[in-house]
């Protein structure tokens, strides 16, 4: 309990220094907006005004899925995160809207450009700094498990390659004084953001409604797999749901019918110590046993079972699909 409250720590820490670096980055692109006069770079320095909202928004969501469970939430806040990481993909999107629009405005209108040189190095210098936060973020959000970190980091990556984008337009126009270059990349740019903002509006949406995770299943199916017991004799219905940096997992566990409760619970609790202990994620189990059926014979690998009521058939291999179906396994399945 001590090691996950500062792994959240940690987390709300490393967020709140994104959130301030943040804060900086937009006033250094401010400065470069009102040298230059160019309105990609605005709409660049628009787009900053996002990071920061989502950044002190994924640092809220932090916050409330570190708090511990209560009566209202039994399975604790965790959840929020996917609900910021949902809002922020939005962001995402309408910072790439409004890039879009202004792009269009200044290949409509035109625009005087000046300080270039000055503005490719501000702009340069808030792009390298972006990417390597960005990277940083989705590093340690795979690490810690946390949705608010990783899609922090790739909006902050996102916006990197847009920036590039504008880095790249201005040293054109500086060079060749076409400044209709200047608007040209930063559309191309803002759609390649919505884009990334659909992903990770997918992806919060995918952690919301609980849909299967079908590599994390099988990842658990090919462990089960390498590690079982004859005295396992099925895993069916099993449903694995994060929450957070933290996962739920309920399954079924077919033993056989004639071991009294202790030595049933005993399998089970076994086959949950195994799981916990090879995962780097903390995990909530519901287990359920189930007692064998006579169809259950021409599957069951125990040998010296006296009770054998059908031959023993063939060995079922679990893997991604078969473990999640809701009824036990049998010779046809």
């Amino acid at each position: 309990m001590e090691l996950q409250k500062n792994i959240d720590r940690q987390k709300f820490n490393f967020q709140r220094n994104v959130a301030i670096v943040g804060v900086i980055l937009f006033i250094g692109k401010l400065i470069a907006w009102h040298l230059t006069n160019s309105d990609a770079v605005f709409s660049d320095a628009m787009e900053s005004i996002v990071n920061i909202i989502a950044a002190f928004m994924g640092l809220y969501s932090l916050y409330l899925a570190a708090k511990p469970k209560d009566h209202d939430h039994p399975y604790g806040h965790g959840k929020v995160e996917f609900v910021t990481s949902g809002i922020e993909g939005a962001l995402i999107i309408f910072a790439g809207i409004m890039i879009i629009v202004e792009s269009v405005d200044s290949l409509l209108h035109g625009n005087n450009l000046k300080k270039l040189d000055y503005g490719i190095l501000i702009i340069a210098a808030t792009a390298i700094i972006n990417y390597l936060v960005g990277y940083i973020s989705i590093q340690k959000g795979k690490k810690e498990s946390s949705v608010v970190l990783i899609s922090s980091g790739k909006h902050l990556q996102s916006d990197t390659i847009t920036t590039a984008g504008v880095v790249i337009s201005l040293i054109l126009v500086y060079f060749t004084k076409i400044n209709w270059i200047d608007s040209a990349v930063a559309l191309v740019f803002g759609g390649y953001i919505m884009f990334v903002g659909y992903k990770i509006i997918r992806q919060a949406l995918s952690g919301i409604m609980d849909e299967a995770d079908l590599e994390m299943l099988n990842r658990l199916a090919k462990f089960l797999n390498e590690n079982r017991k004859p005295e396992w004799i099925d895993v069916h219905n099993t449903r694995i749901q994060q929450y957070g940096s933290g996962l739920h997992i309920d399954s079924h566990i077919t033993l056989p019918w004639y071991y009294e409760l202790r030595e049933a619970h005993g399998e089970m609790e076994e086959m949950i110590k195994l799981i916990a202990k090879n995962s780097e994620r903390k995990i909530e189990f519901n287990f359920h046993m189930d007692d064998c059926k006579p169809f259950s014979c021409e599957i069951c690998q125990l040998s010296d079972c006296k009770v054998r009521q059908k031959p023993f058939v063939k060995k079922i291999e679990w893997n991604v699909k078969n473990i999640a179906q809701v009824n036990k396994h049998d010779i046809k399945n």
